[in-house]
């Protein structure tokens, strides 16, 4: 397994790590079953998989829980990320949340469902206008000194955010939307992005020794070999809800898509391994968030890392993307 490490953290991660999104169950991602996923995170620490992502809201907890149960006494051998901000009710409406009150309550039951006293990275899963950052970040440090968090991680935020959160706390990661189809993207799932990855927050994690970690770098089953043009998810799949994966933007994405699957296929390699491995190749990435719902996935995510991009591969790869560029593909 490759690694890499940043000047703000000691740890040293696997290139390819796991995403746990999937692990939510059955309900939220089709053809998923716990039985699976917890063999599935099993198999990944035998691989040298050392980085797990997660949220409360995947699963409204359940992913959490199948994590825990997954790792179990290997917990000190791996990297746990969680998050926070982002809490439901009993309808399973969710909304933005990041008072001091929620994300005490958050951590409890973070670290009760994945079975641990610590969690590695806390990150925050999206900004809260209605919260001061200040008092996010006050209630985040104190959860260091309590020994509750190590790190403090942010997701989707924007460089302006991130330099106001670091007048407080210091900030060790950035989680943000990035793979081949979305360089600098605009939105996800309809949610507007006020960063652009490449061209901003790349710069920005490698000024201040920042990890970066890639989330959808499959753009969500797009970028595999038998990602279907039509009837891909049932309603229930929370991929059904994403714009791009619809109408017109979806006919030009897939488009690209059949391009790319025809270099994997002349290069002898899986589509999905071309995605990651171009993501390794980046160095602005510190690992890469891969789901996997099965063991022979996960098998092939990890052999991502197990070869390199020849110069006229990389070439190649940009030949076929100049022409979708802003702002077409970046949408």
């Amino acid at each position: 397994m490759k690694t890499k490490s940043v000047d703000a953290l000691n740890f040293t991660f696997s290139a390819v790590g796991f995403g746990c999104w999937a692990a939510g169950g059955g309900a939220i991602w089709n053809g998923t079953e716990d039985a699976a996923s917890i063999q599935t995170i099993q198999r990944a620490v035998e691989l040298g998989v050392n980085f797990f992502d997660v949220a409360p809201v995947y699963g409204f907890g359940h992913a959490e829980t199948i994590l825990g149960q997954a790792l179990g006494r290997q917990r000190q051998d791996v990297i746990i990320a969680t998050k926070c901000g982002l809490v439901w009710d009993d309808q399973g409406n969710i909304t933005n949340d990041l008072k001091p009150a929620t994300i005490e309550r958050e951590i409890e039951d973070s670290l009760r469902r994945l079975n641990t006293d610590y969690v590695d990275i806390y990150q925050i899963h999206w900004p809260d206008p209605a919260t001061p950052i200040q008092a996010t970040m006050e209630t985040l440090n104190k959860l260091k000194t309590a020994g509750k968090i190590r790190h403090i991680g942010v997701s989707n935020f924007s460089t302006r955010l991130m330099d106001e959160a670091r007048q407080y706390s210091k900030i060790v990661s950035h989680q943000g939307l990035y793979n081949l189809l979305e360089r600098n993207p605009t939105q996800y799932h309809n949610i507007p992005l006020d960063y652009r990855t490449e061209q901003d927050v790349f710069p920005y994690c490698r000024q201040h020794g920042m990890a970066f970690f890639p989330y959808s770098p499959l753009f969500q089953g797009l970028l595999t070999d038998h990602f279907k043009p039509q009837n891909q998810f049932d309603t229930n799949d929370v991929r059904s809800a994403n714009p791009k994966l619809n109408g017109k933007r979806f006919e030009t994405y897939y488009q690209i898509r059949g391009e790319l699957f025809a270099f994997a296929m002349e290069i002898g390699k899986p589509l999905s391994q071309v995605a990651i491995n171009w993501l390794i190749h980046q160095d602005a990435i510190t690992s890469v968030i891969c789901g996997a719902q099965t063991i022979a996935h996960v098998e092939e995510n990890v052999a991502s890392a197990s070869w390199d991009f020849t110069p006229d591969m990389l070439a190649e790869v940009e030949r076929i993307l100049r022409p979708y560029h802003d702002p077409v593909y970046t949408a």
